[in-house]
């Protein structure tokens, strides 16, 4: 049984430095046994976001959770190519590498822009869909008739406007921008130290990215049903409910079949805020 065990811990260790070796726009943490679930976080945010939400679906035998963290993201070694093509294309090759049969993906923010990415390139590698406050084309939400042409143009001087600050006013940008998405400020601080280990550059080029991005025709291609949960508390004082449901209803509206739920009590991490009604919904959905 001793000898079992530490073979198997080693047949571990090798298959973990392989892993690393040929994907490395992204870490993997392996939890539990069964089918299937890829959670991928947001921006600049580590795999432990989505710790509460591996011990409520992967503890009990008939799930397990491959949890990413991006590479430049949480004091993972930033790569030199483009950040979401290259996580794109390497998922897909894990997800062929792992022989999974449709495997369900999990995206929040950035990840979850990745994932329909993933679900609209590969789409019979995907068996279902969760979309955690994220939309197919960022960059439109205040002008929907923004063109793909026009968004990429508008991110390129976002991208340059975030290179230009300094180290101080970076910093006091993405604090703001935290308060808005986080009740509570042990969440807060939690997911700000994982900002704090992100490579300066790897973020301002996948948040330019995202904003750049334009999916909006292309989640046509999606087979997987799919589940899209909002938020719109945030904005409330400037934009109901109605206003910001519409927001997700018009950006989605190429994708047969989907599924929009709008959280009333959480903000952007809606797995800190209001974990229990995320988990109801994604429980719900997948079985």
């Amino acid at each position: 049984m001793l000898l079992k065990t530490i073979a198997a811990f080693a047949a571990t260790l090798i298959l973990g430095q392989a892993t690393a070796a040929e994907h490395p726009a992204f870490k993997v943490d392996v939890t539990g046994t069964g089918a299937p679930i890829i959670l991928i976080p947001g921006l600049a945010s580590s795999g432990s976001v989505w710790d509460g939400t591996v011990a409520r679906f992967c503890g009990d035998g008939k799930r397990q959770c491959h949890v990413l963290t991006l590479a430049g993201f949480a004091g993972q070694p930033a790569i030199k190519e483009a950040l979401l093509p290259a996580v794109e294309q390497q998922l897909s090759a894990y997800i062929t590498e792992q022989k999974f049969t449709q495997p369900v993906v999990i995206g929040h923010s950035l990840g979850g822009y990745l994932a329909l990415k993933l679900a609209a390139d590969h789409p019979e590698q995907v068996g279902q869909l969760v979309i955690v406050d994220s939309l197919p084309a960022l960059g439109a939400i205040q002008a929907p008739n923004m063109t793909s042409a026009q968004l990429k143009q508008m991110a390129e001087g976002m991208r340059g406007a975030m290179r230009s600050q300094d180290a101080e006013a970076f910093k006091t940008a993405q604090l703001r921008n935290m308060r808005s998405m986080i009740t509570k400020q042990e969440d807060m601080d939690r997911v700000l130290a994982a900002g704090k280990q992100s490579d300066r550059d790897t973020v301002i080029n996948a948040m330019a990215d995202l904003m750049g991005g334009d999916l909006r025709a292309d989640i046509s291609r999606i087979k997987a049903p799919t589940l899209v949960l909002g938020t719109w508390i945030a904005y409330k004082d400037y934009a109901p409910k109605e206003t910001t449901t519409a927001v997700y209803t018009t950006q989605f509206a190429q994708l047969k079949g989907v599924r929009i739920e709008m959280a009333d009590n959480a903000r952007h991490f809606i797995m800190y805020d209001d974990p229990a009604w995320m988990y109801d919904r994604i429980n719900s959905f997948l079985n």
